[in-house]
């Protein structure tokens, strides 16, 4: 066996498990450290290294990410939550608005950023209003990760895709905004069936509210990061300029900034998701190049199972991303996806769908279940599954087939 599928075996090993027994190691750290060993015995030059990388996606991971932090820093997502959570209306109401909101927001900007900064906030003011906090909190996670797959800037993965595949704004938009719109409606429906008569938090298992969070939206800081998010779309939809270099030079022009400091803002980047996107570019390259990954469809061929058609890498996505995470997936199976129109648009709506089955399923989840963990309400596996499940199931269902039904008309 050759260092170069042992490393790969590992690093997905890695990416399975969320680290490596034993060691204090997250998938990051996991994927680079295989990286540095292919590097380290000779497996791949730098050269090679460099060429296996695509800075574009990386720079409109980077931009995006900028420009999220800019209306997070300015009190964007904060003021939209409190605006929302505090409206005069039932619970379904409610969390129907932040359904949407969350949708919306999570399409266009980083939904691990929306989640970050959305969480406490509504947490917050369901505490203050004696509102049980579960079904918001499981709101925002799970559309989150439904609004993300609208559009090709909504999660890194989508990025990744339509980067490799040449996939335009708005022919994506054309397969994936109708399953995206469904998706935040099931998850309203399946949230309000399970909530029913569970709406108002019991008194004495209730934790001491935190102060009430005030607003503070810094409106001229908003209208920049708008503006220039604004730019970044045109550019996306109506130009054919460099889409890596767009979105770099827009959240570089975020750091130009009188308010707020550089580093903190560069602080709240995700540098973990960038240096995963490095050390899996790098690893799945010395696969690729070993003949490995020729030699997986081969064998996978002969016993049925079909990368290069569209149906196939549908599902496969879909299960590979609730084991190994929706980017890991992605980046091993995107070789794959080059024959068939139908593949990249498939596996961004199988990627992401799939992501609300299980709280590992994405980083969102994650998120929302460590903050309701630190004020004392724990979402189980099995929690969090009983509403995923429904949700997951039905909107990769209706994302299938709503494609189908594009390519029928």
């Amino acid at each position: 066996m050759s260092i170069t599928l042992i490393v790969f075996l590992v690093v997905y090993l890695g990416m399975i498990l969320g680290g490596l027994p034993g060691l204090r190691m997250d998938r990051a750290s996991v994927a680079l450290g295989g990286a540095v060993a292919l590097l380290a015995f000779g497996e791949l030059d730098e050269t090679a290294a460099l060429k296996a990388i695509d800075f574009g996606t990386l720079g409109m991971l980077f931009g995006l990410m900028l420009v999220s932090v800019q209306l997070q820093t300015a009190g964007f997502y904060s003021a939209l939550s409190v605006m929302v959570a505090r409206m005069q209306a039932s619970p379904t109401v409610l969390l129907a608005l932040l359904i949407a909101l969350v949708g919306l927001l999570s399409a266009f900007l980083t939904n691990d950023v929306v989640a970050v900064a959305m969480t406490p906030v509504v947490l917050a003011i369901a505490l203050r209003r004696g509102v049980n906090p579960l079904p918001f909190l499981l709101a925002i996670a799970l559309g989150a990760n439904a609004g993300a797959v609208a559009t090709i800037i909504g999660s890194p993965q989508n990025m990744l895709i339509a980067q490799r595949l040449n996939l335009s704004f708005g022919g994506y938009l054309e397969y994936a905004l109708v399953p995206a719109l469904f998706a935040l409606v099931v998850t309203w429906a399946v949230l309000a069936f399970i909530s029913r008569g569970r709406w108002t938090l019991q008194s004495d298992s209730a934790p001491k509210p935190d102060a009430l969070p005030e607003p503070s939206l810094d409106r001229w800081e908003t209208i920049k990061g708008l503006l220039v998010l604004g730019f970044i779309l045109y550019a996306f939809v109506f130009t054919e300029w460099d889409r890596g270099m767009v979105a770099t030079v827009g959240g570089a022009l975020m750091l130009f900034n009188a308010r707020f400091v550089s580093r903190a803002m560069l602080e709240r980047v995700d540098w973990d998701l960038l240096i995963l996107f490095v050390g899996l570019f790098i690893v799945n390259g010395a696969f690729a190049k070993a003949g490995y990954a020729t030699d997986l469809v081969g064998w996978l061929r002969g016993v049925g199972i079909d990368l290069h058609d569209a149906d196939v890498l549908f599902a496969v996505t879909a299960v590979l991303s609730d084991i190994t995470s929706n980017v890991p997936t992605v980046m091993l199976l995107l070789p794959f996806a080059g024959q068939d129109p139908l593949a990249g648009p498939l596996m961004a709506l199988a990627s992401g769908l799939a992501s609300n089955l299980i709280i590992i399923g994405s980083l969102a989840n994650i998120i929302v279940v460590d903050a309701a963990a630190a004020k004392g309400f724990k979402i189980s596996f099995w929690g969090f599954a009983k509403v995923g499940l429904p949700v997951s199931l039905v909107t990769l269902a209706i994302a299938y087939l709503w494609v189908k039904l594009v390519v029928a008309l």
